[in-house]
């Protein structure tokens, strides 16, 4: 009983000056009933104010007004006949009975909302396990990260990006899973953990990315000898080392768009891929020798890493986000937070407010 209380109590705290309006529709329509001519009946439209209160309030507090709606419609009928008259008990039924279907409805909302605030709490939980916050600050570089969900219930997704620190360089990860609903989830977790390991172990980016192919290879089979069709598993990927000591990126291709070098002058590059090797996952059907290409990393340019949730983005012309145009335009951002920050707002814009894929972004500017 203490603990309904309370509860009432707090709706009432959160609609107290909304609950005035259902309160005042029942005032004005009981006088405006009684003092009009009995053949005028206007005690159905108290119906509108329990209706009304769901949108600003509980179930408790709407239980509340229908019950003052019920209280103001006998007050009514006393006044034109009496309760005996079968006007009045059917319209004093129908209130009642139309007071608890609405009552019923909310407890059923809030029930559905309590599980969705536990989906999004374990959606959280397990995005904080599965990508774990990049550092800041690794040497002398300085990292931001941006994750982009389509959906509004899940933040958890294929697209992945993970940073380990190696002594003397920051080895990096971004890359986009192909794999189907949990599936992804499962897949995006198996090649994470596998970089983890597996970049302390070796310095070329094209042997860390076989190494992952090979631990990704090895996943695969097992979810496909639990039944699970892996056909379409397959993730496309980026594989960086960027030493402390020399202002280069050295990176491997497995298939996934080319990162963008922004310069502080405003330009804006694509960096050329020669040859990009087969997606991870893929390397029996396409074997390829990956190769680990190396190009210029000046002190004060930004390094933009991404997945095709983000170049795939179309407005309402079906206009593909021009991601090398915009960024160029944002390079004089102060940091990679601040460049992501604006990234973000200009592609929700672009697409209307919400993307229709997943999306990933990763900043990592080299200190002048």
């Amino acid at each position: 009983m203490r603990r309904s209380l309370a509860e009432l109590r707090s709706e009432w705290r959160t609609g107290h000056l909304m609950v005035l309006l259902p309160l005042g529709l029942i005032v004005l329509i009981s006088v405006t009933d009684i003092l009009i001519s009995p053949d005028i009946h206007l005690g159905p439209l108290l119906v509108v104010a329990p209706a009304i209160t769901p949108s600003f309030a509980g179930a408790r507090l709407t239980a509340l007004v229908g019950a003052l709606a019920v209280v103001a419609q006998i007050l009514i009928a006393q006044f034109h006949g009496g309760l005996l008259t079968p006007n009045h008990q059917a319209q004093i039924g129908a209130l009642a009975l139309v007071t608890v279907l609405i009552v019923a409805f909310c407890r059923v909302r809030e029930r559905h909302g309590r599980e969705l605030t536990q989906v999004r709490t374990v959606s959280d939980a397990v995005q904080g396990v599965l990508m774990r916050p990049l550092p800041e600050h690794a040497g002398p570089l300085r990292i931001a990260t941006r994750y982009l969900a389509a959906d509004d219930e899940a933040n958890v997704g294929g697209d992945l990006y993970a940073a380990v620190r190696t002594g003397s360089a920051t080895r990096l990860l971004i890359g986009d899973v192909r794999g189907k609903g949990l599936a992804a989830v499962g897949d995006a977790a198996a090649l994470l953990g596998a970089f983890r390991e597996l970049a302390h172990r070796h310095e070329d980016p094209a042997r860390l990315a076989d190494a992952l192919e090979a631990s990704y290879q090895r996943h695969l089979a097992e979810i496909a000898d639990a039944g699970q069709d892996v056909r379409e598993n397959f993730a496309t990927a980026l594989v960086l080392d960027l030493p402390d000591g020399h202002p280069v990126i050295r990176l491997a291709d497995c298939g996934h768009p080319p990162p963008l070098l922004l310069t502080p002058g405003g330009g804006a590059h694509l960096l050329p891929l020669p040859r990009s090797g087969p997606p991870l996952g893929m390397g029996d059907l396409a074997p390829v020798e990956r190769r680990t290409e190396e190009f210029a990393f000046p002190p004060g340019s930004t390094l933009l890493l991404y997945t095709d949730g983000v170049t795939e983005a179309r407005d309402r012309d079906a206009v593909f986000y021009p991601l090398p145009a915009r960024a160029a335009q944002l390079t004089p951002a102060a940091s990679p937070r601040d460049l992501l920050d604006r990234l973000r707002r200009d592609l929700l814009a672009h697409v209307g407010g919400r993307l229709p894929d997943d999306a990933a972004l990763v900043a990592v500017g080299r200190e002048a």
